[in-house]
């Protein structure tokens, strides 16, 4: 195979070997669709995402009933997906899509950029997909496959080897079928052109590929160490007053904003941590009833959830704090690691192994 031949091999596998997934049911894909999916799918699994995608639509099936509906509704909708200021950006960019754009995505460049959450792999997924336009998407599938495929040793998470290869992409993308190439990419480098350990074997671009001539399918892409997550012990009260727990709103902006989660205190050290809730709460810490440790990108949470000897509200007539019943905390958007304590807790009250 001819080096500039590639394009059309990869598209024939394409043809033959495409994921099937709910957002490319459309033809032509719906701007909407392409839209919500790739904001879904950042940092996120592609089987996890499916199920959501399926109850988002449900729920929130144009770009105008997305910006109708409540903060809280899209929060909840979004439980579990994590890196919740992509829901909060969708919300925004809907409603501000309403006033600018008729509720139409608009097919111009910038203003596409111009929206909350919106970056530049977004726009292209998008004016590619949906429009048709030779807008390469430049995610990390295509960062990888490409440093390979040419044998390019820059840091791909660096400005100079994101523009190098995204002008390499530039110069392959075809007219006639830019989103295909840009999807066709994505399905190569989550199937075959893996992180560790590709699947050369199955590449329909091996015969092409420098890496694996020149025996550095291993070593590239090059990318820069990652910080090492910091590790947190996570202590959190269980009160309860008349079948209710108390629960607290978190901040409106940094981690987690204006997601709902038991009362808890964040410390490397466990003991201080533990010690910190107490103070919050007024109260003794009892035993520990549950643990969970959560992954985040730059963080780990040990979490322990504390059944509380006596504890108050902090705040008592605030609205970042609330009594709610078991049956109650479905109607409000529970931190992902929260929600998980909270469906424990639930499993608990419901076996009648009160807290």
């Amino acid at each position: 195979m001819k080096p500039n031949n590639w394009t059309e091999t990869l598209l024939a596998w394409f043809d033959g070997f495409r994921r099937e997934l709910p957002w490319r049911e459309s033809h032509p894909r719906n701007p909407y669709h392409v839209w919500v999916s790739e904001i879904m799918l950042q940092q996120t699994r592609t089987e996890t995402v499916k199920g959501y995608f399926h109850r988002w639509m449900e729920q929130f099936p144009t770009i105008r009933d997305l910006a109708q509906a409540p903060e809280d509704q899209v929060l909840r909708a979004w439980q579990g997906l994590g890196y919740y200021s992509r829901a909060r950006n969708l919300h925004k960019a809907a409603r501000q899509v309403m006033v600018e754009w008729d509720g139409q995505l608009p097919r111009d460049r910038k203003a596409l950029g111009d929206l909350p959450g919106i970056g530049a792999y977004t726009v292209g997924a998008i004016l590619s997909m949906a429009f048709g336009e030779k807008v390469p998407a430049v995610d990390g599938n295509l960062l990888r496959v490409l440093a390979r495929l040419y044998g390019v040793e820059e840091d791909i998470t660096g400005t100079q080897g994101k523009k190098t290869i995204t002008a390499l992409a530039e110069a392959a993308i075809p007219a006639d079928r830019p989103g295909d190439f840009n999807e066709a990419m994505m399905d190569l480098g989550a199937e075959v052109c893996i992180p560790k350990h590709p699947r050369c074997g199955e590449c329909p671009l091996r015969e092409s590929c420098r890496a694996l001539k020149e025996e550095k399918t291993e070593v590239l892409p090059v990318r820069k160490a990652k910080a090492p997550q910091k590790e947190l012990a996570a202590a959190c009260g269980l009160v309860c007053r008349e079948g209710r727990y108390l629960l607290h709103k978190r901040p409106t902006k940094g981690m987690l904003a204006s997601m709902w989660e038991f009362p808890m205190v964040l410390d490397p050290d466990p003991d201080k941590a533990r010690a910190g809730l107490e103070q919050l709460l007024e109260g003794a810490a009892g035993p520990e009833l549950w643990h969970h440790r959560h992954v985040f990108t730059h963080q780990i949470w040990h979490m322990t959830g504390y059944g509380m000897n006596g504890g108050d509200c902090p705040e008592e007539g605030s609205p970042d704090w609330a009594w709610l019943a078991p049956e109650e905390w479905d109607q409000r958007p529970l931190a992902g690691p929260h929600a998980k304590l909270a469906a424990w807790l639930k499993k608990t009250v419901d076996s009648k192994e009160k807290v």
